[in-house]
């Protein structure tokens, strides 16, 4: 019993960081209908800015709280406006194309951020700082929380909480939820489109920027490839609570952490990867909408 709490809590916590980038996938979907096939790069860019911040700050190997808050702050402002950038300069201008075109390019931008990270950070690995050491704050028997998961848990929370807020308590939510149903009928009704979705790209960047700085604390090896895999599992989450539903892309993602942790602890971390696109096959079988989601018929 007290290895699966410990598995279960391990899993929460990497849950939570899947959830994060997840986020950014499903928003970007439902507003436009296209996967954001670069989002895990992005992810990957929090994680390097994070580094590199730290670094020119010379806060590296300080244990601060206050550090680590203000690291986090200015990569999710970074990668918000990379988020912005990349909507403006690489989809925008292709909205009216093909979803095969905007495919590709999500694809071609995935990989210049991968290649362009690999030229400007070096292909080596990095390992952040100790801006919050690492330490149990419970203990026993076999069971461990460490406050680094306390930390993961709780920050992702509070940003869910925060984007459940501005979705559905703000203006500029009800208009994302709105473009979200209707271009047509948003454009009518005076919503400025490109600007909703141009915000839509940069809250999800700033989310994706925040988990990538989670992970550098509890796992400090970091490289310019680093979003490749947690990117195609954050869509797998997506995609398994239903892809455009934000509850569901939460739900899916701590399924989906709970999911690789168990395998590890009782099979074998051989397995663990393999777990999330074995869940894919599964819901793509039964449930193609998602757990959460809502079959929409389309017209041919």
């Amino acid at each position: 019993m007290t290895e699966f709490l410990q598995q279960l809590i391990n899993g929460v916590a990497w849950g939570s960081i899947y959830a994060l980038i997840a986020l950014g996938y499903t928003m970007v979907y439902g507003v436009l209908r296209l996967i954001n096939f670069a989002h895990g790069d992005v992810y990957m860019v929090g994680a390097m800015a994070g580094f590199y911040l730290t670094r020119w700050l010379g806060w590296g190997g300080q244990a601060d709280s206050l550090h680590f808050i203000l690291i986090l702050l200015a990569s999710m402002l970074i990668c918000g406006l990379l988020g912005f950038i990349i909507e403006r300069a690489a989809y925008r201008p292709l909205r009216n194309r093909s979803k095969l075109t905007a495919l590709i390019t999500a694809i071609g931008v995935s990989l210049l951020l991968e290649n362009g990270g690999q030229v400007i950070f070096g292909a080596d690995p990095k390992f952040f700082p100790t801006l919050i050491e690492n330490k149990p704050i419970f203990q026993s028997g076999g069971l461990i929380i460490t406050n680094i998961q306390l930390i993961i848990i709780v920050v992702s929370l509070v940003l869910m909480t925060a984007l459940q807020y501005v979705i559905f308590q703000t203006k500029t939510g009800r208009a994302m939820r709105a473009v979200s149903f209707s271009h047509d009928a948003s454009r009518l009704m005076g919503i400025d489109i490109d600007a909703v979705i141009s915000w839509t790209f940069v809250v999800g960047s700033m989310l994706a920027a925040a988990a990538g700085i989670l992970v550098g604390l509890s796992n400090p090896k970091i490289e310019p490839l680093m979003g490749l895999l947690p990117g195609l599992k954050a869509f797998v989450a997506a995609v398994l609570g239903g892809v455009g539903n934000i509850p569901g892309a939460v739900l899916g993602a701590l399924i989906l952490g709970i999911s690789e942790t168990m395998v590890s602890g009782y099979l074998s971390s051989t397995y663990r990867d393999a777990i999330a696109f074995v869940l894919l096959v599964v819901i793509l079988l039964f449930k193609p909408a998602g757990l959460l989601g809502k079959a929409v018929p389309e017209k041919v």
